[in-house]
């Protein structure tokens, strides 16, 4: 299973950016996103489970963040609007290979393969 995200980049506060994961090697239940800042703990962003086309958010991105998902090109996107300071990470895209239950979509350990993480830098 392989995972390549791209898309970061520097933006000032109050643009956008489009990141895009593609996915190889293996089927998937659930793909998501996280972030990680500098000296933080890698954090949830959103998810989507494909099973019943269900889309998780945390809050400090609903509204601003949409994830969708391009069944043809095996890719899942997430749009970043309206971005602040505070969305400054390493953007990682996840995947799981089975069934996740919906108190298990934020979880770190729900995911067994991660893509190596695309750098979104705001700037205020």
């Amino acid at each position: 299973v392989q995972l390549q995200a791209s898309g970061g980049g520097l933006v000032q506060a109050g643009g956008s950016l489009k990141l895009s994961c593609g996915a190889s090697g293996g089927s998937f239940g659930t793909m998501g996103w996280f972030r990680q800042a500098p000296g933080k703990e890698r954090e949830f962003v959103a998810a989507w489970r494909f099973g019943d086309r269900k889309t998780y958010y945390a809050g400090s991105v609903k509204g601003r963040f949409t994830i969708s998902r391009d069944n043809v090109k095996n890719m899942v996107y997430l749009q970043m609007n309206d971005l602040k300071s505070e969305d400054t990470a390493v953007y990682y895209c996840a995947a799981s290979t089975g069934g996740v239950i919906s108190s298990s979509v934020a979880l770190v350990r729900t995911y067994s393969a991660w893509g190596q993480g695309t750098l979104v830098t705001v700037s205020s």
